[in-house]
């Protein structure tokens, strides 16, 4: 009967093969999540920027557009489930409350909105905080 603790060149090779396949994978992977990381904050900065020209806009018309607010909803929405999909939950949450206040503005009270600091300018300042933290 051969000896299960005796490990042949062939074992070992193929041990080695496997393990090095496996770090490949995960460097990759690793490659992936930080690209993914990277263009979601981009796209927060992104939709903060768009979301001031509407708030702008709105301002110097007086006029709402529901189609632009729809856009709103769900593109903070969309970004929320991103990056909670990437583990960074507190952007997350901040942008589904954004997400969800554009869907319906009475939803939330001023007082909760003002304690969920969701301003474009914290939104936009987090995400290049968590940029340059990625950068590192």
């Amino acid at each position: 009967m051969p000896d299960m603790n005796t490990l042949t060149g062939k074992t070992l090779g193929e041990l080695f093969s496997h393990a090095s396949r496996w770090l490949a994978n995960l460097r990759r992977a690793r490659l992936e999540r930080k690209r993914e990381s990277i263009e979601a904050l981009r796209q927060v900065i992104t939709a903060s920027r768009e979301t001031a020209v509407y708030i702008r806009q709105l301002e110097d018309t007086g006029r709402r557009d529901h189609q632009m607010e729809r856009h709103l909803a769900l593109l903070w929405t969309e970004l929320g489930f991103s990056l909670e999909d990437l583990g960074l939950e507190k952007l997350a949450k901040r942008c589904q409350i954004k997400g969800k206040h554009w869907a319906n503005p009475e939803y939330y009270d001023k007082d909760f909105l003002t304690r969920s600091d969701i301003s474009l300018e914290r939104m936009e300042r987090l995400a290049r905080e968590l940029l340059a933290d990625i950068s590192r």
